[in-house]
């Protein structure tokens, strides 16, 4: 009788285990919804264009030629403040522009200061808590606003995230390999208090300082299915002053450096990520949106995929860097009528040389840019492509200085259009098109999108629109594919 009771006893012990087993097996599925078995997961989430009808930082009473001239207002500001102080583009009038312009013909960056360009929605806690924040590859550490706040934060319109009210928030101890470790950030611990403390500066003055913290980040995915990651490394901002705008969150870092929420994602993912931008004719339509994608979702191939490597650059390793090896423009498309221009500049650790990782790669920065002895032979070459009865005029906003008189309508309509391919490392030749490398800046007036600079080369979102760019961080590759983002 003993023997059968402990037999069942056994079997029902064994049942039990088996039960909570599948428990947890079903609850890390639901977890890491869309994941893999081996952990490589595809999932999508929308981009939204501030500039779009679903952004709250949407206009409706601006004209799409002043989105532009705003958007390129905000690209000149963020390339001087976030990258480089050297930074200086040449006005149609000769004038510098630096972080704060000067003389008659400058362009005033400072009012148009901002970390990106498009807006990301995730969650923080548990319960989860949305926040709608800046997705940045220039940045590292995932931060947004929090509690108690009252009188150290910039004003913010949206409600602000209670640690105290998630379950699964930690702050890091200062002693742990978490706060030793941390790179996106300066990091610092103050007597008598246990916690890590971060502290995140921009060019422009403005910063973020609060606690070093894990906490589960979830991420809304185009199907509708939320996907939850635990732990991840975000910055809790209990002190943040300056040009931050009163309608985001923060920052989603989508930089190179161990910090940044793709770099804590990486055994999920594969390493993987990509994004498609829609062009700008194209963001103020509700129902057409850019994508971020990840793991196998994230994986660039087929008909027309060309790859580059790509180092990591700057103080923390954020920045991608790739290494552009010339430019080219074809008469009419035409490549047995071509102008190459060789990259004589330099790299972002400005040696003499044209060390690899000379231009930046970001989704940030409007305008694409290229040194200043690069830029003259280019603009004369394009200039020469096109139709010689195009009148030149001066850019109204003094910021750009190729510029021609157009009728209403497309760029495309009126101006015949040379193809620019920028010809990068590894034989990835990316031909730009029109709607990648002119805008139409007011009315009546296209501009040639690609600029001079004396400092860091930057190629920039405008000149990524309409390719599927992904990124591989295990064998540091990046791959471009001609897309109609619209339609991806």
């Amino acid at each position: 009788m003993a023997l059968v009771v402990a037999k069942a006893l056994f079997s029902f012990s064994l049942y039990v285990c088996l039960v909570l087993v599948l428990i947890l097996l079903l609850s890390s599925l639901s977890a890491s919804a869309g994941l893999d078995h081996h952990g490589r997961g595809g999932f999508s989430v929308e981009l939204i264009h501030r500039d779009s009808p679903k952004s709250p930082l949407y206009d409706p009473s601006e004209t799409p030629s002043r989105r532009i001239a705003n958007a390129i207002r905000r690209s000149i500001s963020r390339a001087a403040t976030r990258f480089s102080s050297r930074i200086i583009i040449k006005s149609s009038s000769s004038s510098s522009v630096g972080p704060s312009g000067s003389g008659s013909g400058s362009v005033q960056s400072t009012l148009y200061t901002n970390r990106g360009e498009y807006l990301m929605s995730l969650s923080i806690g548990t319960p989860p808590f949305p926040i709608l924040a800046i997705a940045d590859t220039g940045s590292d550490l995932t931060w947004t606003q929090c509690q108690p706040c009252s009188s150290r934060c910039y004003n913010q319109t949206s409600p602000l995230f209670n640690p105290r009210s998630s379950s699964t928030y930690k702050n890091a101890p200062c002693q742990s390999t978490l706060c030793q470790s941390a790179t996106g950030a300066r990091i610092s611990c103050s007597s008598g208090d246990t916690s890590c403390h971060y502290l995140i500066t921009y060019g422009d003055q403005s910063y973020t300082r609060g606690n070093l913290a894990t906490d589960t980040v979830t991420l809304s995915s185009t199907t509708g299915r939320p996907i939850s990651f635990p732990r991840i490394v975000i910055g809790c901002g209990h002190d943040n002053a300056g040009t931050f705008e009163e309608k985001g969150s923060g920052i989603v870092g989508l930089g190179g450096a161990s910090d940044s929420l793709v770099s804590q994602l990486d055994s999920s993912i594969g390493g993987k990520f990509s994004y498609c931008l829609v062009p700008f004719t194209s963001v103020d339509q509700p129902k057409n949106s850019s994508k971020l994608n990840f793991g196998s979702n994230a994986v660039v191939s087929g008909r027309g995929v060309v790859s580059t490597p790509f180092v990591l650059s700057g103080q923390y390793n954020t920045f991608y860097s790739l290494t552009l090896e010339g430019i080219s423009v074809d008469s009419a498309g035409s490549s047995t009528n071509t102008t190459f221009i060789k990259f004589r500049g330099t790299g972002y650790s400005s040696s003499d040389q044209t060390d690899e990782g000379n231009i930046i790669i970001d989704s940030g920065t409007t305008l694409t840019m290229v040194p200043e002895e690069l830029y003259s032979d280019l603009e004369v070459a394009v200039a020469k492509e096109v139709d010689k009865s195009a009148k030149q005029v001066d850019d109204p906003t003094g910021a750009l200085s190729l510029c021609y008189s157009i009728g209403s309508g497309s760029v495309v309509a009126h101006l015949k259009i040379p193809v620019v391919t920028f010809h990068f490392r590894g034989g990835a030749d990316v031909k730009l098109n029109g709607i990648n490398t002119f805008v139409v800046i007011s009315e009546g007036v296209a501009c040639f999108s690609i600029v001079p600079v004396q400092g860091l080369a930057i190629f920039g979102n405008l000149a990524q629109m309409n390719f599927l760019i992904g990124y591989n961080r295990q064998n540091n590759t990046l791959s471009f594919k001609p897309t109609d983002c619209a339609k991806f």
